[in-house]
Order: C-alpha cells, then structure tokens, then sequence
C-alpha cells in the first residue's frame, strides 16, 4: 500500500512517500519509508505541491498509486494546516482515494510510549498552548478533550488538579515548553515528559492503523482542527472580556 504523508503543523513540516502493510501484525503496523522530505521553515504553502510533485516522479510513482492519505489536522499553523488539508483533500476527491486526518496532540500523546491519561501540549505562541486529554493503551489514544488555554491558566489548573488528575502525565516535543512546565508545576505530582515531534511517518502510522480499523475521513466534510481563529478573525473582531476557566473542546 503505497501511503503519502502530510505534516505541516508547524515551521518543522515534513512530506513521506511510504509503503504499509495491508493487514495488522502483532509487532504492530508495518512501515518502509520510500523518502522523507522537509520543508523549509514557512514556506510549506508554496513548496507542498511540488514537493510531492517532485517526490512522486523520483520514485516512478503517479499520483493515483497513491492508495491512503495521511495529514496532521491539527492544532498548528493555520496556513500550514489550510494548505496541507486542501491538498489532501482534493487528491482523495479526484482520484477516490482514502483519506485519514490526525491530530497533532494525538500524534504527540502516542510519541510518549506510555499508558494512562496523558496531556499533550503544544505552543500555540502569544502565551498560550494547544493542550489534549488523552487515554492511551497500547497503540490507541482515546481523546476526552483538546483545547486552547493561556500558558499561566494551564499550568495553574494541572497543579491544583482542579480539572485534571493529580498524577497525570504531561507530553510535549517542545524543550522550552517541557523546561517552563517542569519550572511552573513544581509541587505538583504530575511529571513531564519530552518526546521527539513527531514527523510525517508518525501521522502515517496512526493513519494507516486507521484505515485498517474500517476508519476514514469525508474529504468533502473535513475540515483543519484549528482551535483558533486565523489572525484576521482574531484581530478584526471586537475586544471581549476573557472568560474564566480552560475550554472543554
């Protein structure tokens, strides 16, 4: 199965070209990458298409052997997320192809390797963090919730436990971000833990366990997890009073 992988959530964006097993096996899914290639930091709208254009044509591959697409939704840039979903989408609608979305706090909560409720966390810039709750066992990670939470109001609410429990752990890809929750948390019981970001062959693992599982995404419905509204929504609209507590969704 030949599976093209999309992540441009972030400056770090990555394309892969991978082969993938057809059925599930007990080590878990089967994966050989054909090529993984990065994109240079901001520019993933303009290089993305050719990107794979390019990638496609080194290896002899037309675009409808492509038999599984893989994208981060989600939370992340919104240029990036915008774009890479545009693409995908319009790939699974011209040429039939399945199409499987995946979360970025997901991907994030999986690349701890561990059990039990998690809370992965990205920085959404501006003092703020995108945050997911998670339960994951074995290769699956149930989500409760993601949301998008003021970095001070975050870390206050996970220490005093007062909507997360008290032992939970905390996953992030970011050194900076693990350093200031390790520094604001610490009489908490929680602990943190820094994982590598994850890249494309990440989002395609997830996806094709997915699509083995019978699960798929409408491209004519999907949409990018933003959590947040693009700047020009953010900076036109009205100045509103902030309202308290962390968002659920």
């Amino acid at each position: 199965m030949l599976i093209l992988s999309i992540d441009t959530s972030s400056a770090d964006a990555s394309v892969a070209l991978l082969r993938g097993e057809n059925a599930l096996h007990a080590e878990g899914n089967l994966l050989h990458t054909i090529e993984l290639a990065s994109l240079p930091g901001g520019h993933a709208s303009e290089q993305l298409l050719p990107t794979v254009a390019s990638m496609l044509e080194r290896n002899g591959l037309p675009r409808q052997s492509i038999e599984l697409l893989a994208v981060a939704s989600g939370p992340g840039s919104f240029t990036g997320l915008r774009v890479a979903v545009a693409t995908v989408k319009g790939l699974a609608q011209a040429f039939g192809t399945p199409l499987v979305a995946v979360s970025v706090l997901k991907a994030v909560a999986l690349a701890a390797k561990v059990e039990g409720r998690l809370l992965p966390v990205v920085d959404a810039q501006r003092k703020e963090v995108f945050f997911g709750e998670y339960v994951v066992k074995s290769e699956s990670a149930v989500m409760q919730r993601e949301g998008l939470a003021a970095f001070e109001d975050f870390a206050r609410a996970v220490q005093r436990a007062e909507e997360f429990p008290p032992d939970c752990v905390l996953v992030t890809h970011d050194a900076k971000l693990a350093e200031a929750l390790t520094s604001a948390m610490q009489d908490a019981q929680c602990k943190v833990l820094l994982v590598v970001r994850p890249s494309a062959v990440d989002y395609a693992r997830i996806a094709l366990a997915r699509h083995l599982a019978g699960e798929h995404d409408d491209p004519s419905t999907l949409d990018a997890n933003y959590l947040r509204r693009s700047d020009a929504e953010i900076f036109s609209a009205p100045r509103t009073a902030p309202k308290p507590g962390l968002p659920k969704e």
